[in-house]
């Protein structure tokens, strides 16, 4: 959906061949047991470390699309792969309807998704195609910048050096042009901390082609550009990996299948935080378009491939789209509907922004889930320059960027608990709706709600004179009140009532961060008396 990018495009006629897009499924994959049982072999080593730091587990998903079958399906008469994807075991593929349809005839082939099969049923969709606005790129001054941050209370986690250090953002876009000579990226790169990235539809290394798209740049700029005095992203210490999946003058199918790949990468690379501000309704060829019933976060392959994402631990941000002040679709997009952070758009005074899309999802949850600044943002363009934007593009990055600096104040958190950590401190918490869902987010109330969950202590329970468990559910250490100030002996059950760990002269706290989430009983010993506690592990 290229009112995502918000890129004027002229039209241009389009002639359409008989080549379908379709998706084909394999039974199996080879060697999953050695991968599994030698995970270095399929991830990184940040990658493991990620998952262990936060209970994800490392699964048959993870292991790579078996390549003799690919090689199989590239020989096949009429047949081009374009795209992989080893969470969903499946090839992207070109080709006429019967040269795809013989493809079932191969017996490692599972099954076949022609793209736009969920047409079907229902009929055609408009065949209005909208096309971009021009934004209105404009130098400003000095200090213009600081409301999308100070909006968030980003500001006071950078006062408390939490910048985004140790966390790795992923940005999925449609070009990154002069990030590797930009000066307000000078420190990005002096720093090491551009890891890299991959241009998916070229398949090359040269996400800072000067010929692509420049939106990239410009989202990547509210996060972690920096010019002294002038600008400071809301992530400016983070690491990235830029991936270009978006083709900008053009719409299929399998710009869909390019995010899966570039999130499934960036899953293996130990990647925590995903921002794209890329959204998916209408095709050039309507017969591959969406309508608003299929936003439900199942339908469409890219949403598919981002529940995924979410469920290995990505914390995936995505801009709820620009259709908000359309006649038709004025709904989000995919991947938007799926169990990620849907962002919508508000202007400088914390109003809805007119064209941001609504929700809520085809099947009623709660969509865009958060907001941010959208209108009349403040981003830096390929040339250096401080440029105003407007759209969802950009909340999506001020908030994304937000986030991976919150993360640095503890790692251990997973994905869903950030999540809703910031839902709870958001403006609309108590009454969400389908224009900002829960509202703006307030970093100050969610890191003070962490502090107050991980380190805080009542002094008034410290002082009574019975043994006291607090900070219960626990995160990492399950600390309690010593009234005896003696030691005692710990030992902790699992529900079938399985010793899981034992220790000795106990003074004040025990270390459960590598336990699993769940239900553990606590049992406490002391001069000959016992007491037992329910500990809920997060």
């Amino acid at each position: 959906m290229k009112r995502l990018l918000f890129l004027f495009l002229f039209i241009t006629c389009i002639s359409y061949s008989q080549e379908e897009h379709a998706w084909v499924y394999f039974k199996d994959k080879a060697n999953v047991e050695a991968a599994l049982d030698n995970p270095s072999s399929i991830l990184s080593q940040k990658a493991i470390q990620r998952k262990q730091l936060r209970n994800t587990p490392i699964d048959e998903r993870d292991v790579p699309v078996n390549e003799e079958y690919i090689s199989t399906i590239k020989s096949q008469d009429g047949i081009t792969v374009k795209a992989k994807s080893k969470w969903l075991n499946c090839v992207h593929v070109l080709g006429s309807a019967e040269n795809i349809s013989k493809l079932e005839t191969l017996d490692f082939v599972s099954a076949i998704e022609f793209a736009g099969e969920h047409n079907n049923d229902r009929s055609m969709l408009e065949q209005k195609q909208s096309r971009n606005k021009l934004e209105n790129l404009v130098d400003y001054e000095y200090g213009l910048a600081s409301n999308q941050t100070l909006m968030l209370n980003t500001n006071y986690l950078h006062e408390n050096d939490l910048t985004g250090q140790g966390i790795t953002v992923a940005v999925i876009d449609a070009g990154f042009p002069n990030v590797n000579s930009l000066a307000a990226f000078s420190q990005l790169r002096s720093d090491g901390r551009l890891l890299g990235g991959y241009d998916f539809p070229n398949r090359s290394s040269d996400f800072s082609n000067p010929a692509l798209s420049n939106h990239g740049t410009l989202v990547l700029s509210t996060m972690t550009a920096y010019i002294d005095g002038k600008y400071v992203g809301t992530a400016p210490k983070s690491s990235y990996y830029l991936f270009r999946t978006e083709i900008a003058p053009t719409e299929t199918p399998v710009e869909e299948t390019y995010w899966v790949e570039a999130a499934e990468r960036a899953d293996s690379l130990g990647v925590d935080v995903i921002n794209t501000s890329l959204g998916y309704t209408l095709f050039d060829d309507s017969k591959y378009s969406y309508a608003p019933e299929d936003m439900d976060g199942e339908t469409a392959f890219i949403s598919r491939g981002a529940n995924i994402a979410t469920e290995k631990g990505l914390l995936v941000v995505v801009s709820a789209g620009n259709r908000g002040d359309e006649s038709y679709f004025k709904n989000i997009g995919a991947p938007s509907d799926a169990n990620v952070l849907s962002i919508g758009a508000v202007d400088k005074n914390r109003n809805y922004a007119f064209f941001s899309s609504i929700g809520p999802s085809a099947d009623g949850r709660i969509k865009p889930d958060l907001a941010a600044q959208g209108l009349d943002i403040i981003s830096i363009d390929q040339f250096d320059n401080l440029v105003q934007g407007s759209g969802t593009s950009f909340a999506s990055p001020i908030l994304a960027g937000s986030i991976a600096s919150f993360w640095q104040a503890d790692p251990s958190l997973t994905n869903l608990e950030v999540m809703d950590l910031l839902k709870a401190s958001a403006s609309q918490f108590e009454n969400p709706d389908f224009k900002l869902g829960y509202g703006i987010p307030n970093f100050k109330k969610a890191l003070d709600a962490l502090t107050d969950l991980e380190e805080d202590v009542d002094e008034e329970k410290l002082n009574i004179d019975e043994l006291l468990i607090y900070q219960n559910p626990v995160y990492n250490l399950l600390r309690f009140n010593n009234p005896t100030q003696g030691t005692y002996d710990i030992t902790l059950f699992d529900t079938i009532g399985q010793i899981v760990l034992q220790k000795k002269n106990v003074q004040e706290e025990i270390d459960l961060s590598g336990f699993s989430r769940g239900i553990y009983i606590a049992m406490f010993e002391q001069n000959n008396t016992r007491e037992s506690f329910l500990i809920i592990k997060k």
